[in-house]
């Protein structure tokens, strides 16, 4: 059952834009500060690979598989739930939820507790993403829709913005475990503004769509059978994953590639890497929902073509980031590939909406993100992470890289991070485990730019499956 204090009668579309712009600022605001909380093990990720003696595959465990284990599989029970009951209710008790595990991550003593914390932060989001986009569907009608989703897709960006640049200032001048804590208290603000101020909207009056019918309930066989006998939303769900794969995965490590390959500290590679992501995000993913809400006025297959083009031409300057001696012209290349490779969120949605009814929207956002996180961002770190590792042990000389490049036990102690830091500098091989190590994240972070190509593929094969007419 809806809950009926948080329902506004008969609104639809009668709905006030001054109510719309708030609902779309509040959730991407929302949105924004669970992103710092996903993805913020990619901020400190470094500064915690030193404090706790860590490989880059337990870092890429941490940022990927930890969090994306239950935030996938999860994904659809709670957009199950979305779909029957008050989404506003449920976006607000998971807000809490993920805030709370953020902080914990701060007071974890070893791996195995920042890696369950890590499990926790990925059940809060799970009830999160596919609600919003089932509130956002039944405010928006279709030909504003891929814009208004572009635009709460704004969330990840502004929130790589704020928790890459305040994050790493407070971690390099106080410490990680600070860090966690400041990132994940708005959260629970969030988490009250939202059930205060959010109205259930009437399910399917943008689609002219009766409420009884739009009230019917379907199977999650039935929603499945729709979805995987279309050609359109397969096309689009293959290039949406293997994109999600290369670039989560990419995005992951960029501070600490900037660290390693370029001797950048937390403070400047935090806020490189949230001027990159963010403000390139956010440009990128503003301006694909408006360009195929405009150019699909006349023809639909926009709403392909636009992620299409976008991840085809991003690869061009992803690869070449990894080739630069120069962090300027690196940082420069990865801001142009972040804005063309953000295009495919509102157009994809957008489309594979238009493919269901309203009540079917939030288990199929909650079908795709299932995919593009579990595989995606699950399995994009790990493989990062654990290619790194390889290749660094590959191209050391002397001796066992796991055993030699090892900081010794009880280095970190009293003095932390920088102490561990010490310990390593002071090693006869120093050198060469620091150049193995940076060369090991270099050609991994290039050969999963490579996978961009088998993206674009599946987009412009998405594209003869479009109805371009309306």
């Amino acid at each position: 059952m809806e809950n009926a204090g948080n329902i506004l009668p008969a609104v639809g579309a009668k709905r006030g834009s001054k109510y719309r712009a708030w609902l779309l600022l509040l959730l991407s605001l929302i949105y924004a500060s669970s992103f710092i909380d996903r993805i913020f093990i990619a901020v400190v990720g470094q500064s915690i690979k030193v404090d706790m003696n860590l490989s880059d595959l337990q870092i890429g465990l941490l940022g990927g598989l930890a969090f994306s284990l239950f935030y996938a599989t999860l994904g659809i029970p709670m957009a199950r739930l979305a779909d029957r009951m008050s989404r506003v209710t449920l976006i607000s008790l998971s807000i809490a939820a993920w805030s709370v595990m953020t902080v914990l991550c701060g007071n974890a003593g070893n791996f195995a507790q920042l890696l369950l914390y890590r499990l926790g932060v990925g059940i809060g989001e799970a009830g999160s993403t596919p609600t919003a986009h089932s509130l956002i569907s039944d405010e928006f009608p279709e030909g504003r829709r891929a814009t208004a989703l572009a635009i709460y897709a704004l969330g990840p960006p502004l929130g790589a913005i704020g928790g890459a640049i305040g994050g790493g200032m407070i971690a390099q001048h106080y410490g990680w475990r600070p860090a966690f804590w400041v990132v994940g208290v708005p959260g629970l603000i969030l988490a009250v503004i939202a059930y205060l101020s959010l109205r259930e909207p009437e399910r399917g009056a943008m689609d002219g769509i009766a409420a009884v019918d739009a009230q019917r309930n379907a199977s999650l066989g039935a929603i499945a059978g729709i979805l995987l006998r279309s050609p359109l939303f397969l096309q689009l769900l293959l290039g949406t994953v293997i994109g999600a794969f290369a670039q989560y995965g990419i995005n992951l490590f960029i501070p600490a590639y900037l660290t390693r390959e370029f001797g950048l500290n937390a403070a400047q590679a935090g806020l490189m890497f949230g001027l990159t992501i963010g403000v390139g995000g956010a440009i990128g993913t503003t301006f694909g929902g408006w360009i195929a809400d405009r150019a699909g006025t006349r023809d639909k297959r926009w709403y392909a073509w636009v992620p299409a083009w976008g991840t085809l031409l991003g690869f061009v300057p992803a690869s070449l980031a990894f080739m630069q001696s120069d962090w300027h012209i690196a940082a420069a290349l990865l801001f142009l590939a972040t804005i063309l490779l953000s295009s495919w969120n509102g157009p994809t949605f957008a489309a594979i909406h238009g493919l269901v009814a309203p009540r079917m929207r939030a288990t199929t956002s909650a079908f795709v993100f299932l995919m593009m996180n579990f595989v995606g961002q699950g399995g994009g770190p790990t493989f990062i992470g654990f290619l790194s590792d390889r290749i660094a042990a590959h191209l050391f000389a002397d001796g066992d890289y796991s055993k030699v490049c090892r900081i010794p036990h009880g280095a970190h102690g009293a003095h932390g991070a920088q102490g561990a830091i010490g310990a390593v500098a002071n090693s006869p091989f120093a050198h060469a485990c620091a150049d193995a190590s940076s060369a090991g994240l270099r050609y991994a972070m290039l050969s999963m730019s490579l996978l961009l190509l088998w993206a674009a593929f599946h987009y412009f094969r998405a594209v003869r499956h479009v109805d371009k007419r309306h």
